[in-house]
């Protein structure tokens, strides 16, 4: 029977010590923030502690909180967040760390520690441009070759900076400047009269 995210986070407390610069509880999860310095020792903690057994890397991503929930951004603008899972005692944890430079977001690389992390680390650089030091192959995953920024940072144009298009005469692939007028859509929402009405379900009265 898994323990409580009280509990872990007690273990994870005491494993890692004055690593943790931060930890709490949110949404049923237990959550810690470390230094981007400490970030192979912590996670080779978690996963070779008996206690804590961290064995499976579920998600690795990049965050940009240069506006983060309508608020001014204080303090580092990226981070990287890892969700771990330990398939033999049944828990999960989920790790943050910033990165110091916000012109170049650098931490290292977890390829190591899970080789999962691989093709993750690859999308936050091509996202983010959050560069992960030590990464055997560390080139963009989505986006084509010669793409220019990256687009998940939240001052990427929604419209993007350059487009491609197939050039007949020249029998080969384009860029060119963005033509597209920017423009805001507002959606039209259409329901039924009476929609979602409880008491008309099933011939209820």
């Amino acid at each position: 029977m898994p323990i409580t995210p009280e509990v872990l986070l007690a273990r994870v407390e005491e494993a890692l010590g004055d690593k943790i610069l931060k930890s709490k509880v949110a949404l049923d999860e237990a959550t810690i923030e470390v230094a981007a310095a400490d970030w192979i020792e912590v996670a080779t903690t978690l996963r070779d502690e008996p206690n804590l057994a961290f064995d499976l890397m579920m998600d690795l991503c990049g965050v940009d909180y240069s506006a983060w929930k309508d608020e001014s951004c204080e303090g580092s603008r990226f981070a990287v967040v890892l969700h771990l899972l330990s398939v033999k005692r049944n828990h999960r944890l989920r790790v943050r760390a910033f990165c110091a430079d916000d012109d170049l977001p650098l931490i290292a690389s977890l390829v190591e520690v899970w080789p999962a992390a691989n093709w993750f680390e690859r999308e936050a650089f091509d996202l983010y441009g959050i560069v992960f030091d030590g990464h055997p192959d560390l080139r963009r995953i989505l986006t084509d070759y010669g793409f220019v920024g990256h687009p998940f940072r939240k001052d990427f144009p929604i419209s993007g900076h350059v487009e491609m298009r197939y050039d007949p005469e020249l029998k080969r692939v384009v860029y060119q400047p963005v033509s597209i007028d920017p423009r805001e859509i507002t959606p039209r929402i259409v329901r039924e009269d009476h929609y979602g009405d409880v008491g008309r379900r099933g011939g209820a009265a």
